[in-house]
């Protein structure tokens, strides 16, 4: 199976990943169904974002049919914000993939995270950016990344040291 390495990735492009039609079985895939928090990536580049290592921006569009609005607060809908925290997890392990990493990707933290707005069903679109801090490809695969949150395009999160590694073995995890 050839990748074919682009700057950005459509829903297809996304829904490939999670069935491990993207980077192959041996590549990360991304969350599949329900739980992939991403409907495109826009920009993706080794170059770039705040620290000039990588750069990844990406969307989802907000309908109030989304299946979180109906649990999450009953009588008061509201995306959780772990879903967010999620996306951006989901990101840099979706980068790892696209550097030629391969393994399943695991979160293994996160430095500090501020959560000072809301998503809503009334809310339009939310847009992620990682700004990559180092990457590590060697037997450890590892990318650390500040994330935010926009909603409508205002900054609703803040989150530092996302750290995502690759394993080819996660039995003993």
């Amino acid at each position: 199976m050839t990748f074919e390495r682009k700057s950005s990735y459509d829903k297809a492009d996304l829904i490939k990943s999670g069935n491990c039609e993207l980077f192959g079985h041996d590549g990360p895939p991304l969350p599949s169904d329900l739980m992939l928090m991403l409907d495109r990536i826009i920009e993706m580049k080794e170059d770039g974002g705040n620290f000039g290592k990588g750069y990844i921006e990406a969307e989802l569009d907000i309908n109030p049919d989304l299946w979180f609005f109906k649990y999450h607060f009953k009588n008061d809908p509201v995306m959780p914000g772990c879903l967010g925290l999620d996306a951006m997890w989901q990101l840099v392990g979706f980068y790892l993939g696209w550097i030629g990493g391969k393994g399943k990707g695991r979160a293994l933290g996160v430095g500090e995270v501020k959560l000072k707005g809301q998503i809503l069903p009334t809310n339009k679109k939310v847009t992620y950016k990682i700004h990559f801090k180092r990457l590590i490809n060697r037997k450890l695969i590892m990318g650390i990344g500040d994330g935010e949150v926009y909603v409508d395009g205002k900054l609703i999160y803040q989150a530092t040291d996302l750290k995502v590694g690759l394993f080819k073995d996660t039995s003993e995890f």
